[in-house]
């Protein structure tokens, strides 16, 4: 008897797929946001205009000018720089956030999907406790009890992102087993975890690509704000979240320290999500076929 082979997600895929996304305007638009991202925390560990660590009190607070061009903040460092230096803090979080939060949680739903019975019912009750335990209410916990410090930020956020990744993993999948071929697979003599590493997982993982973007805007939210409350990243290594929180006392003297965090927070955070919702369209066959 020949083996059934699941349509995997690329089988699926309308044909000319960076065609279409060359002509999907939210993909080109957070595509170019992301990269500019990227580009800047790459850049800033070979270049920066300045020190981000050095400070010049004679120099504190000055407009953009030929040698800062950003100005500069209430220690005299170059804004520029500061803004460069932390888009890596960003992404750092971002990727071992979510990393974690992918592991851990899509395992979880892949089990729970697998096995059903109480086995899936324990898993979903945890991850429903997991959901009252926010990001930073979790840094909170675990700075009460460790310390502030951007590793314990890291783990918060992985921690809220696992129920998150092991609901819509648990959803996808099942919808998976519940397919035609997967019944032709277990009459193949075919085992739970061989099926769901060779026909599950290969047909979520355009869910779990979209959503990975989304979540990765969430955690540099999540680090800005726990850097602002002072449970992130600490001094001296530059953090967005932490340049607004320094900000925030020097409004009236200097409100573009404000301003050119804020825009750097926001740009990530819409370019992530445009990418996302460009992703979601261009990988769901649907969708592609519409357009």
């Amino acid at each position: 008897m020949s083996t059934v082979v699941a349509p995997s997600a690329a089988a699926l895929k309308v044909p000319g797929f960076w065609r279409r996304a060359l002509h999907h305007r939210s993909f080109v638009i957070g595509g170019v946001l992301t990269l500019l991202l990227l580009l800047a925390a790459a850049l800033s560990l070979v270049w920066t205009p300045w020190s981000p660590y050095e400070m010049d009190m004679a120099n504190k607070l000055k407009p953009p000018t030929g040698s800062h061009w950003l100005g500069t903040d209430t220690y005299g460092r170059d804004v520029a720089s500061l803004l460069l230096v932390g888009a890596r803090a960003s992404i750092l979080v971002g990727v071992i956030a979510v990393g974690i939060g992918l592991v851990v949680g899509t395992a979880l739903g892949l089990l729970a999907a697998a096995k059903r019975g109480w086995v899936e019912e324990a898993i979903m009750r945890l991850t429903d406790f997991s959901l009252a335990f926010p990001a930073i209410l979790s840094a909170i916990m675990m700075t009460a009890v460790f310390g502030a410090g951007i590793v314990n930020a890291i783990v918060a956020i992985g921690i809220y992102n696992i129920p998150t990744f092991a609901r819509i993993t648990r959803a996808s999948a099942n919808a998976i087993w519940s397919r035609e071929y997967i019944a032709a697979a277990r009459a193949c003599g075919k085992g739970s975890f061989s099926i769901t590493m060779q026909h599950v997982l290969p047909n979520i993982s355009a869910v779990l690509i979209v959503q990975i973007t989304i979540r990765f805007a969430i955690a540099i939210l999540a680090e800005a704000a726990l850097s602002y409350l002072g449970l992130g990243t600490q001094p001296p290594q530059p953090s967005w979240g932490r340049m607004l929180s320094e900000a925030q006392t020097m409004m009236f003297q200097s409100p573009l320290l404000a301003v050119f965090p804020g825009m750097a927070i926001a740009m990530a955070v819409l370019g992530l999500n445009l990418l996302g919702d460009g992703l979601r369209d261009l990988l769901d066959p649907r969708l592609a076929r519409a357009r």
